[in-house]
């Protein structure tokens, strides 16, 4: 899973970026995308997430509402202001044991790495929204569009 930090809030002038907090629609569609995801059973078993206050914020709440642990939170620095490579280099160094991942960070960049494995791609991944990737793949080193076997793109927005 793919997901994009929910709605920022932009009332704290001065603020560095990567504290920038989450705003009520922010907090509010992260709650429900978590909801979505798991009344379709999509619920990961490790989540990896920038460190960027609006990011890690989404992920804890998508954390709550799954009910899983803080054990399976993960916070990686190369996920804030990533290229694309960036993001890649972290999920491969993910333990074939996981199945089932999400990562939580920023545009542009987490657009770029979704359209990797998009037959479509997207224009723009919305704020808290969500890429479901499903692949086959032995471990997650070296993943693209070879190993997708099926996506599913869903954000707070679509009916």
């Amino acid at each position: 899973m793919i997901i994009r930090h929910g709605k920022s809030s932009w009332d704290h002038e001065g603020l560095d970026d990567i504290d920038r907090p989450l705003a009520e629609r922010g907090i509010r569609n992260a709650g429900d995308m978590a909801e979505r995801l798991m009344a379709l059973k999509l619920v990961p078993q490790l989540i990896l997430s920038s460190p960027a206050s609006r990011a890690l914020n989404t992920a804890l709440i998508m954390l709550k509402s799954w009910g899983a642990g803080p054990e399976s939170l993960q916070i990686h620095d190369p996920l804030y202001m990533a290229y694309p490579s960036e993001i890649e280099q972290v999920v491969s160094g993910v333990s074939a044991e996981i199945r089932n991942l999400a990562i939580f960070g920023h545009n542009p960049s987490f657009t770029l790495y979704a359209n990797q494995f998009m037959e479509l791609p997207l224009e723009n991944l919305p704020t808290a929204g969500v890429v479901v990737v499903t692949l086959e793949s032995e471990n997650w080193g070296g993943i693209g569009r070879k190993n997708v076997k099926g996506t599913y793109v869903d954000y707070p927005k679509r009916k």
